[in-house]
């Protein structure tokens, strides 16, 4: 790392503002309510969030969510990237629930990087088959019950270069399909499914803020070869790539152009149905804005995004974004890329904690054959 502070100098310091200084409004003490923006936070000092909200996805309907984060320092801010943990309970107008539990700790001086992913769902929700010619008349829901325990450590190895281990497992039960689509029913469907395996990964990162990053570089290869030794059901093994760069654009100013490529591929072996790679079923549920999550699914998955973020208040309050993504999955059997599904949109982001710079993320995307959806995020998408 190079010691240097994640943030815009600008020739006149701008108070920042966020929602709980809205609704505070803290009597009119003119510096209670603001932060300049080149004010670091204290090590150790945890900032909150806890956020109410209604959803709407195509795949959830109306959703009830409350979600809570919070993010603190565990060492000096010039040298030590922001800890962040964040959970929340959703109940959708489907039945469906989801519990995550998220953590992404920096050690003193970025020393160790420690990731948990935790989930339960339960989740009915429709599939549409397997590859990029899939089609909605043929979705086939399917009902199940589902743990991810997903963590990982790592070390840091060089400037920003991390490397490491894990163990991932994902375990579904009471399986339960209510139609028959033909793509299912020729791959195969259990009424229980493990998929259990260490974990390599490779990364490298220069952001100095996960939660909603304004600069810098990260690349994360993982690799992933599921056992029956430790319990899978078959063996199986895949790799993901996840590239994310973030530019001030134009140099200067506080609008960021983010880009991002996320690439799920399977090495061999046969994974259970469930765990192919599919829409918006990337580790934060984010691909895909503006399809329905799981609309595309196959043993491969390409996938390109890019978001134009930018201010539309000088106190950081409200901002606002435009996107574009596309994706592309390999036909099944015969793994043969002969599709993009694409699609764009636009959204809103409201500010509730300035010194995390996290924010409320509402995003509207369209794609293609009529395919669109509301997208609520706490943080950015990517």
């Amino acid at each position: 790392m190079n010691g240097k502070s994640d943030t815009v100098r600008t020739s006149e310091p701008v108070l920042q503002k966020d929602i709980m200084d809205v609704i505070r409004n803290v009597r009119k003490r003119k510096n209670a309510d603001s932060t300049k923006v080149s004010e670091e936070p204290m090590p150790g000092k945890v900032l909150y969030s806890v956020v109410p909200a209604v959803g709407y996805t195509l795949s959830t309907g109306f959703t009830g969510i409350i979600s809570a984060n919070a993010a603190l320092y565990l060492s000096n801010p010039a040298s030590t990237n922001i800890s962040s943990i964040s959970s929340s309970f959703n109940y959708t107008q489907y039945n469906q629930i989801m519990v995550p539990v998220l953590a992404n700790i920096w050690t003193k001086n970025n020393g160790y990087n420690i990731v948990i992913d935790w989930r339960f769902f339960k989740y009915p929700q429709n599939t549409y088959g397997l590859g990029g010619h899939s089609v909605e008349i043929n979705a086939d829901n399917i009902d199940y019950q589902h743990l991810r325990l997903h963590q990982s450590v790592l070390k840091r190895v060089g400037n920003a270069f991390y490397a490491g281990l894990g163990y991932f497992m994902d375990y579904r039960w009471r399986i339960s399909e209510y139609d028959s689509n033909s793509d299912v029913t020729q791959y195969g469907l259990t009424r229980t499914s493990m998929s259990s395996g260490m974990i390599a990964t490779l990364s490298y990162d220069s952001r100095k803020n996960s939660i909603n990053p304004e600069k810098g570089l990260f690349a994360n290869i993982q690799y992933r070869p599921n056992m029956t030794l430790l319990g899978s059901n078959t063996n199986w093994q895949s790799l993901t790539v996840d590239i994310r760069k973030y530019i001030h654009f134009p140099a200067g100013s506080r609008n960021v152009l983010a880009l991002w490529n996320y690439n799920w591929l399977t090495l061999s072996g046969k994974p259970p149905y469930l765990d192919l790679p599919s829409t918006g079923w990337d580790p934060f549920n984010n691909t895909g804005r503006g399809y329905i999550q799981g609309r595309f699914r196959s043993p491969n998955m390409l996938y390109l995004e890019s978001e134009y973020r930018f201010e539309l208040t000088r106190n950081g309050l409200l901002g606002g974004v435009v996107f574009a993504n596309a994706q592309s999955f390999s036909n099944w059997p015969a793994l043969k890329y002969d599709r993009i599904a694409p699609a764009t949109g636009l959204g809103l982001r409201i500010k509730v904690n300035k010194t995390s710079r996290t924010n409320i993320a509402v995003d509207y995307g369209f794609g293609l054959n009529g395919s669109r959806g509301l997208f609520v995020n706490l943080g950015e998408v990517f």
